[in-house]
């Protein structure tokens, strides 16, 4: 009997996507049709999600629903019509109560676990409804898991919510996770990163980030660290660039010009190397991708305050909007190389630092300006309209079947909050920034190791080139570097929003120039 009231259709054949669309069209939650993978032939695995995974303020109990596999699509079929009745004809109780995200059929490759795992993972489920049973990593200790078939799909979902269940214990991690104040994952970060002192921008995005957190803080202890650490480079009063100059080790130099004084010397000589340019007009020492904007834009920006190289910054404007020229896409999104033409996550956070360094140190005469500040402009629309539905950014940024990846968000959350702050874009981008902070705080593991942070990628040739690149767990300089970057932005756009939440005895921690 209740069968025939939840699901009212036939089981007899799977839905087609325009079933799912129309279902997630349906007033209410859930409306986002997402994709948990892709396939190797490139067919997304589609969701209908929610967007309140990783907020914190809900309280509703979390219901995820995933279908097997099957040859004539029953368990798909139940799968959006559960989602039907509880938007349509479900009790008011019921829809107060519960959040739904749903996985009609979890048609992955034979073997491919890992994309399952973190789709329901950051779902954070109370429970999980296998109609059929999916296997693998959906079943764990943290939530509760149940198993039913498409016929009895109905039975067992009343049966659920007509109980009251505990909240899971992923659940309730989660919600500790993303609960953290970025001043709190500021200070687990910057005591951790970098674990590998090196000449690359790496550090030194960590290491810049720290000495604004010294400076906020007013703690010695961090500025100690950086101190130390950023000598070991020095040898016999000489960077380390070897014998093959790389615009990534070029970048390293911002922390010199960060320390100033006796340091000053190797900042300057990083500027010089990163305003050099070829016969292409590129980046004498980069690549032509879109990290060239950002690690000649570190060094640049900081340089080009000092009276005497103020033609740095319209050497670095005049490389940014060349670059823009060749990379940006008439939607805002940057593509990464023209031989690498598809939309990288990480590779549009390059293009947005880039711009936000540049933006920062222009003063508001430079001829330059404007072509910039509509250069991040377009690109921020860009990317807020591709925006996963958890607040994440995606390894390739407009295939919603690319794992949701840590520096992606990091980076492009930094440009968005700075943007705000500072008055180039508007406060419709704050629901943006909030979302994205919960998605990135989510990947940021309370011992300060990260989840899904793409490892280092050059340009290329396909898209599966970049949908394929390994996402690392773990410690990670990388991601370490470019979450703290953003915990330092949120915590100033916080303040300036909310001027008492400032720590006591903190002055602004923005990014300081040359001296």
């Amino acid at each position: 009997m209740l069968a025939s009231i939840l699901f009212a259709a036939s089981l007899a054949a799977a839905p087609a996507d325009a079933d799912l669309r129309a279902v997630a069209r349906l007033k209410g939650e859930p409306q986002t049709v997402a994709a948990a993978g892709l396939t190797k032939a490139d067919a997304p695995i589609l969701t209908i999600e929610n967007g309140s995974a990783f907020d914190p303020q809900s309280p509703l109990l979390r219901l995820v629903i995933v279908g097997a596999p099957d040859d004539d699509g029953r368990n798909a079929h139940a799968v959006v019509e559960a989602v039907r009745w509880f938007k349509t004809r479900a009790p008011g109780s019921v829809r107060k109560r519960w959040a739904v995200s749903v996985l009609p059929s979890a048609a992955f490759d034979a073997g491919d676990t890992a994309q399952l795992e973190r789709w329901i993972t950051f779902q954070a489920p109370d429970v999980l409804v296998e109609i059929g049973p999916v296997g693998g990593p959906a079943r764990s200790a943290a939530f509760t898991t149940e198993t039913t078939t498409a016929g009895d799909a109905a039975e067992a979902i009343a049966r659920l919510f007509s109980t009251t269940p505990r909240r899971s214990a992923l659940h309730d991690a989660m919600t500790a996770r993303v609960g953290r104040a970025p001043l709190d994952i500021a200070r687990l970060l910057a005591r951790r990163y970098p674990e590998t002192p090196a000449l690359s921008y790496i550090p030194s995005v960590a290491w810049t980030s720290t000495l604004r957190l010294a400076r906020a803080l007013n703690d010695p202890s961090l500025t100690a660290k950086v101190r130390e650490q950023a000598s070991s480079l020095v040898k016999d009063g000489r960077l380390p660039f070897g014998n093959r100059i790389q615009l990534t080790a070029v970048a390293g130099t911002m922390v010199f010009a960060e320390l100033g004084g006796g340091d000053l010397p190797h900042a300057l000589e990083g500027a010089r190397l990163a305003a050099a340019r070829n016969d292409r007009g590129l980046a004498e020492y980069g690549q032509g991708w879109t990290d060239d904007m950002f690690m000649t834009s570190a060094i640049l920006a900081r340089a080009g305050s000092l009276p005497e190289h103020r033609d740095d910054l319209t050497a670095l404007s005049r490389l940014l909007v060349d670059y823009a020229g060749r990379l940006q896409r008439p939607d805002g999104v940057f593509m990464h190389a023209t031989d690498g033409p598809f939309a990288w996550g990480r590779g549009n956070g390059f293009a947005a630092l880039g711009l936000m360094e540049a933006l920062t140190a222009l003063p508001q005469s430079h001829p330059d300006r404007a072509k910039l500040l509509a250069i991040f402009t377009r690109q921020m629309a860009g990317v807020a309209a591709q925006q996963s539905p958890d607040g994440s950014w995606r390894q390739v940024i407009d295939e919603p079947g690319a794992y949701r990846e840590e520096t992606a968000t990091a980076m492009l959350l930094s440009a968005m909050a700075r943007g705000i702050r500072l008055g180039w874009i508007g406060r419709q981008y704050l629901p943006v920034v909030e979302r994205a902070w919960r998605a990135l705080a989510a990947h940021v593991r309370e011992d300060g190791t990260l989840v899904d942070v793409c490892t280092g990628t050059g340009a290329g040739p396909t898209r599966r080139y970049y949908l394929d690149r390994q996402a690392i767990t773990g410690a990670d300089d990388r991601g370490g570097a470019m979450a703290l970057l953003a915990s330092m932005e949120m915590m100033d756009l916080v303040a300036v929003r909310r001027p008492s939440s400032r720590p006591r005895g903190a002055s602004s921690s923005a990014p300081r120039t040359v001296r």
